[in-house]
């Protein structure tokens, strides 16, 4: 039972890190190179669609690792998910606190309605995603370590 949950954690941490990997490096970056509005207006549309998926699979990622923390308690590597669990807590509360604020603002800006400072705004999310991004994938490589 304990090998599925492992396994389990490990993947879905694995999937959310892949997603938000993308979205940092790949998705953004071509949103960024669309003429005029066009960005803005794909950051506002993946801010909807991702926005209602993301809370559950953070959130679901702490609860997976929380529970593999305490029944693999006696077992090698538990240290190492404590950490990850740590980890993804912080990521949650980074998002929470710094990133979510943003993207709430952004996903209702249309051409009409946005600020004179959305592009400064748009940033200042990519910098804290940055940051969230590198949080987890350092989790992520923590529960694949504590499952050697």
């Amino acid at each position: 039972m304990l090998n599925t949950l492992e396994v389990v954690t490990t993947v879905i941490v694995g999937l959310m890190v892949g997603v938000e990997f993308c979205v940092a490096f790949i998705t953004n970056r071509i949103l960024d190179a669309l003429p005029e509005d066009s960005g803005q207006l794909g950051h506002a549309h993946g801010g909807r669609m991702l926005g209602a998926l993301m809370p559950f699979w953070y959130i679901g990622s702490v609860v997976l690792s929380a529970i593999w923390a305490v029944a693999g308690w006696h077992h090698h590597g538990a240290v190492l998910v404590v950490i990850a669990a740590g980890l993804l807590i912080l990521s949650v509360v980074m998002s929470i606190l710094l990133l979510v604020p943003i993207n709430n603002r952004n996903k209702t800006w249309t051409p009409d309605n946005r600020p004179a400072d959305w592009k400064r705004q748009l940033h200042r999310w990519n910098r804290y995603h940055y940051v969230r991004v590198a949080v987890i994938i350092v989790a992520f490589t923590l529960l694949v370590a504590a499952r050697s």
